[in-house]
């Protein structure tokens, strides 16, 4: 039996590289699931592993996609907790793999599903996947947040729209900063305590008069390098700044001496290599929020799966807020 698949074979431009091909529909062996795709999550880690800036190619073919959600469709030998015909999403489908999720079956590991629960949407659930325990990770790498204080830079990103979201489930004040007045709106309704627009405000002011000037507890950011010296100034002594993405590398020196006077810790996070128990917690804690408070998911724009080039040029042109979804 055949389905349809969108691949590339080679790095290059959305337009140029990635096509649809008719593929043997995969079969599972110990322990792997087969997932009859309903959706597929495009992430900038899809647009950057086909343009050939992040890595090599895990074999000569990739389908695109580390998201999604679908149903149980064939189960290999060893899997016993899922049932045929059961509704689940997936994450880290193509990383160091080549079965993504834009395809009418996905081939996953057993420890790739989760079940999804039925008031949630295939749409909506091919959102659990990298944003939502990329935000978690950088959250609670350090314990819990009740009564702490969290800057979230760039508060209507994908992934930062969700910390914000996580951070107010655990318990702690958040602030934020923004680029606009949409995206402020964005970031407020994710439950943001206070949004900073960083393009006319003064932020180092805005944090110390929101804290009294006791600083922030941690610091989640979106751009590294941008944002290390402005970090040295908001974290409280002892805070921990965690990156989980940055625009180019940061410009030495680094502020060595306001990061050490502080005890400052600089962390980063890469929600593919984590361990088995990190990922087990950070799915039992996203269970038990889905359980308590319906979250608030951001669709941006939604594509079929011959559409799989128009849905990297619209994560690439970075005028997006929130996610891209792709049909099958």
């Amino acid at each position: 039996m055949m389905m349809k698949a969108a691949t590339y074979h080679g790095f290059g431009k959305a337009l140029d590289v990635l096509k649809i091909e008719h593929l043997a529909i995969p079969r599972p062996e110990s322990k792997q699931i087969v997932v009859k795709m309903a959706t597929s999550g495009m992430n900038p880690s899809d647009t950057k592993l086909r343009s050939g800036t992040s890595r090599a190619l895990t074999d000569s073919w990739q389908i695109p996609g580390s998201d999604g959600a679908g149903t149980i469709h064939e189960m290999g030998d060893g899997v016993t907790s899922f049932q045929i015909g059961q509704r689940v999403w997936v994450f880290n489908a193509a990383f160091l793999r080549p079965n993504g999720t834009a395809a009418e079956y996905c081939l996953l590991e057993e420890w790739m599903v989760v079940p999804l629960s039925d008031d949630l949407s295939f749409q909506e659930g091919a959102c659990l996947g990298i944003p939502v325990m990329t935000a978690h990770r950088c959250l609670f790498s350090d314990g819990d947040l009740q009564g702490k204080t969290v800057l979230v830079a760039g508060g209507a990103g994908v992934v930062a729209n969700y910390a914000i979201q996580l951070a107010k489930w655990g318990g702690a004040t958040v602030i934020t900063t923004v680029s606009s007045e949409a995206k402020a709106q964005h970031a407020k309704l994710a439950g943001a305590d206070f949004v900073l627009n960083y393009k006319i405000e003064d932020i180092v002011k805005r944090v110390n008069e929101i804290t009294d000037d006791q600083g922030v507890d941690r610091v989640i950011e979106v751009d590294f390098g941008a944002n290390l010296h402005l970090n040295a100034q908001i974290l409280k002594p002892g805070g921990t700044s965690v990156m989980y993405a940055f625009v180019a590398p940061p410009t030495l020196p680094l502020p060595i001496g306001a990061l050490m006077s502080k005890n400052i810790t600089l962390k980063f996070t890469l929600i593919y290599t984590i361990t088995p128990e990190q990922r087990e917690k950070i799915i039992s804690d996203i269970n038990q929020w889905l359980a308590v408070k319906k979250p608030f998911f951001a669709i941006a724009q939604e594509y079929s799966l011959e559409q799989i080039a128009d849905s990297h040029l619209a994560i690439e042109s970075g005028n997006k807020i929130g996610h891209i979804i792709i049909n099958i």
